[in-house]
């Protein structure tokens, strides 16, 4: 790390910033740094990308359904109403067999904002992980934590589910997504298929919310709506209903993800011109964030 940098990350760490240091400084980084919540009222602030937190609070490492996993991140921190959720949806799942709650990855850094590696979202605390893995033991070790691996629901060719996935995950998808505080559920495209195919005709409404997205085999994602109040959270757009037109989303578009997406048409002889490349998460400086992010980045 540049001096220059090293020197602003340990002036946000003491909550000594210089403005100039900041305009330099990439957002991931001062916000990497913080260790603690801002002390404000909960709110969940800007876009799923493009934004922070105030007053999250910590998962409890281990609780009677789920255990948090890879500690080390420190990005066990949620709006409470994300925090409520993944307990809501663990005691479910512990009523399941072979299950005893969940295993819960990266919720979000302790002020939100870009993260120093992975995720381009999960900035504003409403967005959660959930491992595939069954939680058939809630007494990990932290160490246990650092190095147990998930498992793939998905295929080696990408186009159907494999043997993990189970009644017991698919009962679990589809209780959150019938929650009124979740707004979208990504999913591997496969498992997607699986529930279109296996949906009763009467019982598919909830089918809208879970959307197909490459890098979801491990885990699946849920993102929920901005919470009542929060009048700085940024809904995202086309929303769920916009996307699907009403229906499930069990239609063309999602073959695409099983078809055209894991074996592309040749190019044409002539190469359309690349798009420019639009920065990314970890590319954000303060100045691209929204502007209570700098008091939720300072406070103490």
């Amino acid at each position: 790390m540049k001096r220059a940098v090293l020197s602003a990350v340990i002036a946000v760490t003491l909550g000594i910033v210089a403005p100039a240091a900041q305009s330099e400084t990439k957002a991931n980084q001062l916000f990497g740094a913080k260790r603690s919540a801002a002390p404000m009222a909960p709110a969940a602030i800007g876009s799923y990308a493009k934004g922070c937190a105030a007053g999250l609070v910590p998962l409890a490492q281990t609780g009677p359904t789920w255990q948090a996993m890879r500690l080390s991140r420190n990005r066990n921190w949620g709006h409470p109403e994300t925090i409520s959720f993944i307990k809501d949806l663990s005691a479910f799942a512990a009523t399941l067999p072979g299950w005893k709650g969940l295993y819960v990855g990266d919720i979000a850094q302790p002020r939100g904002g870009p993260m120093l590696s992975g995720h381009q979202s999960h900035q504003t605390g409403l967005d959660v992980d959930f491992w595939m893995l069954p939680a058939n033991r809630l007494d990990l070790t932290r160490r246990a934590r650092e190095n147990l691996s998930s498992i793939s629901v998905r295929s080696s060719d990408q186009r159907r589910v494999n043997g993990n996935y189970t009644a017991q995950h698919a009962a679990i998808l589809r209780h959150a997504a019938q929650d009124p505080r979740v707004d979208r559920i990504f999913v591997t495209p496969p498992v997607k298929l699986e529930m279109c195919q296996t949906a009763t005709r009467r019982d598919r409404k909830w089918l809208r919310k879970i959307r197909p997205l490459s890098g979801h085999h491990y885990h699946f994602h849920v993102r929920l709506k901005c919470p009542a109040g929060n009048s700085d959270c940024v809904t995202q757009k086309p929303t769920v209903r916009q996307l699907s037109k009403g229906g499930d989303g069990c239609d063309a578009t999602l073959q695409w993800w099983v078809t055209d997406f894991l074996d592309p048409p040749k190019p044409s002889a002539t190469p359309a011109k690349p798009a420019p490349r639009k920065r990314g998460a970890r590319d954000y400086v303060m100045a691209d964030l929204p502007s209570r992010c700098q008091s939720v980045l300072t406070a103490d």
